[in-house]
């Protein structure tokens, strides 16, 4: 089955009751049971609900997965992950992450005795450098965010298989229509889902997939027990976003190259990260495991000024200043002060993530519309 064929059917059957083609929204919190410890699947909603479960059963097809779990927030899971972890344990990411990710990492479980070595995944030798006895995980982010680094996600979970430890990629900025991390040996896949995979920025979930039963009973396991879980409404909205995804990325990945090639080409533009271009560092290694470049694009200014790179944010009237990305809606945001805020600056500094980078979640609308947007706005800037 091809991936848009799945994106609409799989995991999905008419309600069995009505008919009812979408799944329906189980807007219950317990379930009647033929016998004490005897039900049809579903017990508790905390645990299972038919919603979930449909959307859960899409998500793993869309991965190739056998397994998927869906969250509260791409937070809920990435929690859920580090979880698997005791005190002690050491975990390998890459120095371009994001803020979110790096904040729960330092500032929440580095006080629970899991230690984080934040690393630039181009270096292997630097990689190699930091694998210890207690070494128990490799975190990869690729495309990176904000600064679109792409890692060798083939390179990283080799070196995992080699070293008997976990291997996690967080695929949000690709989704599952550009690449399939499990495909290339990753053990775990996380999305923030509230992005490309609900797709219209009225939901914020997230989701795991793995082709481990171990991995699988564990992180279901945790999640029980903590209760990091999405609602059905969550669910169906995500549900019904899937349905579109892969036309979705088509226009992204389209409108992305058209601002990409046009804020490279403008004279107030300084550098443009986007990993379509030819000569963007690991270029290759794009082309290799993803299917497309995508809608994500950071660039600075050659004034390198925070106050220009506001007025023109602010300028900007198709796109919109917000947090977040993945929409229909284009989108653009200053990570210093926004999503990358809890880095301290000389960290930011050190991956190129200056006070003065934007970030652009390109849309769905008109391209032209789109380009003119850009244009306008950069004409005020001096």
């Amino acid at each position: 089955m091809k991936f848009g064929t799945k994106a609409i059917h799989a995991g999905q059957e008419p309600d069995p009751t009505t008919g009812a083609i979408m799944t329906p929204i189980y807007q219950t919190s317990t379930y009647v049971q033929e016998a004490p410890a005897k039900h049809k699947g579903y017990a508790y909603a905390r645990g299972k609900n038919p919603t979930r479960t449909a959307l859960e059963s899409c998500l793993a097809a869309l991965e190739n997965a056998d397994h998927c779990l869906c969250f509260s927030s791409g937070m809920g899971a990435v929690d859920t992950i580090i979880k698997l972890l005791s005190p002690g344990d050491e975990v390998i990411a890459t120095d371009d992450l994001y803020g979110g990710t790096y904040r729960l990492f330092t500032k929440v479980f580095e006080k629970m005795g899991i230690r984080f070595h934040f690393v630039d995944m181009h270096d292997f030798a630097a990689v190699e450098a930091c694998v210890n006895d207690k070494t128990r995980m490799i975190w990869i982010e690729t495309p990176t965010n904000p600064m679109m680094k792409i890692i060798d996600i083939a390179h990283y979970t080799a070196m995992a298989n080699r070293l008997g430890i976990w291997s996690v990629v967080d695929n949000t900025f690709a989704s599952p229509y550009l690449q399939n991390p499990l495909d290339m040996g990753a053990d775990i896949v996380m999305h923030s889902a509230t992005k490309y995979l609900g797709g219209h920025s009225d939901v914020v979930m997230g989701a795991l997939m793995t082709n481990s039963k171990e991995l699988y009973d564990q992180l279901a396991f945790i999640t029980n027990s903590c209760g990091p879980v999405p609602g059905p409404q969550d669910s169906f909205l995500v549900l019904r976003g899937l349905k579109t995804l892969h036309l979705r990325m088509k226009a992204h990945c389209e409108n992305g190259r058209a601002v990409a090639e046009f804020l490279r080409a403008h004279p107030k533009v300084g550098k443009v990260y986007w990993p379509g271009f030819p000569d963007h560092p690991n270029h290759e290694v794009a082309k290799r495991q993803m299917r497309d470049f995508g809608g994500m694009i950071s660039f600075t200014l050659k004034s390198d000024s925070f106050d220009d790179a506001s007025e023109l944010a602010q300028s900007l009237r198709v796109f919109s200043l917000a947090e977040s990305l993945g929409g229909v809606e284009s989108l653009v945001g200053h990570p210093a002060s926004m999503t990358h805020a809890s880095i301290p600056r000389e960290e930011r500094i050190k991956t190129g993530l200056v006070d003065s980078l934007l970030r652009l979640s390109v849309g769905v609308e008109d391209m032209e519309d789109i380009i003119e947007d850009l244009r306008q706005a950069l004409e005020k800037v001096k």
